[in-house]
């Protein structure tokens, strides 16, 4: 016996090659799919069955690059300086939150992360974390907010100098390490973790040489990959010039940091020989359309010509419908060449991050046999025909978060009809608030 059956639904693949298959049916048996197809489900038993009729079901979607630690930060209280440039902005805000943040505050911001992304039809997310005053064991921390809330995540902590030195990079590298034997040692038990780890970097101007030979090291020993913000700014470029006489993307390739599982966020300011290097070596690259115009970084110029670019949020939340529609018409209004079909490709990729961090151990993105169970079922009603040919078109034009009714994350129906199925998020989101007001007195009291 099946544990879930969808029956009679539209099915969208929004990889390429975008295909629509109406009136099929998807069977699921424990975390994956079993079949899918017209007739799929003819004969099957299942302990659940969903009615798709009228219903569109996708592969969920993938934020590519998060930062879990600002889920506190919404409408944070604070009094701050002047933010008139990208370091004004990270002293001002980011940093000082990060400084605030404590064991529960990681926690929570964790599980409503999690919640919000599932609620929003987003089934795997890539965390990106900080928390300078909780750094050993905060990783795993994070990884239980996910695990708790049932989606498939990645997370790792952000090396950095910038509050203490090469201590603070020790005790990082020392963090992503720990926190990668922890997912070997689970698997060792023949565990299954919807959680995996990377090796992560804050930036290249917050770390020294030898802090990238210890997080080279970090990767080999491990076997991840790299998780590093790059040239978000031209400042991060300039310092490179400046107190290492090289590119950014030479720099970091000097210490063996850039292969086919290396994930390098933003590169507004990268230069077209830089991109080449980033795709000889196969890095996928986030671009975060919505993070880059509130930091007021400009755009990136080469998002065309990167291979494997992916789609990410930089801690704007998890709404990945929002994401790609806001990243889209921005890169028409700077006079891009990218259309729909381009930007839902990017956004589709993440499944194939989340396959080289998982290191095979799954498969993602598809409706078809084999595949992780992490589906969105929308209630879109296409007003004009939908087809493979304009999918894309749909996806951006038409489809939003609204439209999600059921979300599923390895074979578990955690949002089903618009309501959450496995936890409490009335009482999660009301805790949430009062950890949250306590982060923001804390943060109140850091100076930048």
């Amino acid at each position: 016996m099946a544990d879930i059956i969808i029956r009679n639904a539209t099915l969208m693949e929004t990889e390429p090659p975008f295909r629509i298959t109406e009136n099929a049916d998807v069977v699921i048996t424990g975390s994956l799919i079993e079949k899918a197809g017209k007739g799929a489900a003819e004969g099957v038993a299942a302990a659940k069955v969903i009615d798709g009729t009228g219903r569109i079901v996708i592969p969920g979607n993938i934020c590519a690059h998060h930062h879990y630690y600002s889920g506190l930060s919404r409408g944070m209280l604070i009094s701050a300086g002047a933010q008139t440039d990208f370091i004004q902005v990270l002293k001002e805000w980011w940093w000082r939150l990060d400084r605030a943040l404590d064991e529960e505050a990681c926690y929570y911001s964790s599980l409503i992360c999690s919640l919000e992304a599932i609620r929003q039809g987003t089934t795997g997310v890539v965390d990106h974390h900080a928390s300078p005053s909780f750094i050993k064991g905060s990783l795993s921390v994070i990884a239980k907010g996910m695990e708790d809330a049932g989606i498939h995540g990645v997370t790792c902590y952000e090396v950095t100098d910038r509050n203490g030195g090469m201590d603070e990079i020790e005790r990082g590298v020392e963090e992503n390490i720990r926190f990668a034997n922890e997912i070997d040692e689970r698997l060792e038990k023949d565990e299954e973790p919807l959680t995996e780890a990377m090796i992560g970097g804050h930036a290249p101007f917050t770390i020294p040489d030898e802090g990238l030979a210890l997080m080279a090291e970090a990767v080999r020993r491990t076997g991840r990959g790299m998780h590093l913000h790059v040239a978000e700014d031209k400042y991060d470029s300039v310092w490179s010039h400046h107190f290492h006489g090289d590119d950014i993307m030479r720099r970091l390739d000097r210490y063996g940091l850039l292969g086919a599982n290396t994930l390098l966020v933003h590169g507004v300011a990268l230069s077209r020989s830089e991109v080449d290097l980033l795709n000889e070596r196969g890095c996928f690259l986030a671009h975060n359309g919505r993070s880059n115009m509130n930091n007021h970084v400009g755009y990136f110029p080469y998002l065309p010509d990167v291979r494997k670019a992916v789609i990410g949020t930089d801690g704007c939340g998890g709404n990945m419908f929002e994401e790609l529609k806001i990243a889209f018409f921005k890169h028409k209004d700077a006079g891009g060449p990218w259309w729909p079909a381009d930007f839902l490709a990017a956004l589709s990729r993440g499944s194939s991050l989340m396959e080289s961090a998982f290191r095979g151990r799954a498969r993602f993105g598809r409706i078809e046999s084999g595949y992780k169970a992490d589906l969105a079922i929308l209630d879109y009603r296409p007003p004009t025909p939908l087809k493979a040919e304009n999918a894309a078109s749909h996806f951006v034009w038409g489809m939003c978060a609204a439209d999600v009714e059921s979300t599923i994350v390895n074979g578990r129906l955690l949002y089903e009809n618009r309501h959450f199925t496995m936890l409490d998020a009335d009482r999660i989101f009301m805790e949430a608030r009062r950890v949250a007001e306590r982060v923001w007195n804390r943060a109140d009291k850091i100076k930048a």
